[in-house]
């Protein structure tokens, strides 16, 4: 019998180590079957090496579009600004990319269609949403609404252009407020660090024009919230999900970290559970 630890491994590569990615770097660190970190990249490049110190072997710290070049899959967590810089190489020389920018994929979806003639794959993990699967699977028949609606704590929301040029100061919300509501599409061009989930949703589903959003800023709420409800000629369905914040980073939920490992242990797994 071949001993596990015998198979194969892919080569990981994440871009770059803020919240999520020091996390999936030292989770895979730590020993998943199948996988093993290649490589890295980050903003400042010394307080990485500091971290990597404590990983069991030496990680190599590389510029953003040298990370293909080392691994199999490349796992894209790096601000949206340089999105394409993770992304372009990995669609190039045909490897999988794993984004949690999906915003910035959307500004960027002529990688898509280069994917279809390199031979990459675009694996877009659920990130802090629930049941996407389902919603794919009701977009294979006749779907007519999908709704998201996202309620944050104030703080999660602070900083946003969107906030900032309609005159909305967060630190003087009070009760639950809606600050947006329109298409996913809309939503993401307006809050690309907040609500990559309704980028996600209308992927899965009819599409980010189809899919409506709204965001509240709501400081009776300590966690992230998604509430989703789909009509589908196949089902009904309501679906929440009440995420806890990363102490780091506030924008961030603690799952999204998890639901990158859970999508690549679906790389490597010889059971996967879900469509």
């Amino acid at each position: 019998m071949t001993e596990q630890n015998s198979l194969p491994q892919l080569g990981i590569a994440i871009g770059s180590l803020g919240t999520v990615g020091l996390d999936v770097a030292r989770r895979i660190d730590a020993g998943i079957p199948g996988l093993k970190l290649q490589a890295v990249s980050a903003l400042h490049r010394r307080r990485a090496e500091d971290r990597l110190k404590e990983f069991h072997r030496p990680i190599p710290v590389l510029p953003l579009p040298e990370l293909a070049e080392a691994a199999d899959v490349v796992v894209e967590c790096a601000p949206s600004a340089v999105f394409r810089q993770v992304a372009e190489s990995a669609i190039q020389l045909g490897r999988v990319l794993i984004p949690i920018s999906v915003g910035a994929l959307i500004d960027n979806w002529d990688l898509v269609e280069k994917a279809t003639k390199t031979g990459a794959r675009i694996n877009i993990p659920t990130g802090a949403l629930v049941g996407l699967d389902a919603v794919r699977a009701a977009a294979q028949g006749t779907v007519s609404r999908v709704t998201i609606i996202t309620r944050k704590p104030p703080a999660g929301l602070a900083g946003s252009s969107y906030l900032i040029n309609n005159n909305i100061h967060v630190d003087e919300i009070t009760e639950p407020t809606k600050v947006f509501e329109g298409t996913a599409r809309s939503g993401v061009a307006a809050f690309p660090a907040n609500v990559n989930v309704a980028a996600a949703l209308g992927l899965a589903g009819i599409g980010l024009d189809q899919t409506m959003l709204e965001i509240w800023a709501d400081p009776s709420i300590d966690r992230n919230t998604h509430s989703i409800q789909v009509e589908a000629d196949s089902a009904r369905m309501e679906l929440k999900i009440e995420n806890v914040p990363s102490k780091e980073n506030p924008r961030t939920g603690r799952i999204v970290a998890l639901s990158i490992i859970a999508a690549l242990r679906r790389l490597v797994d010889p059971l996967t559970v879900g469509s």
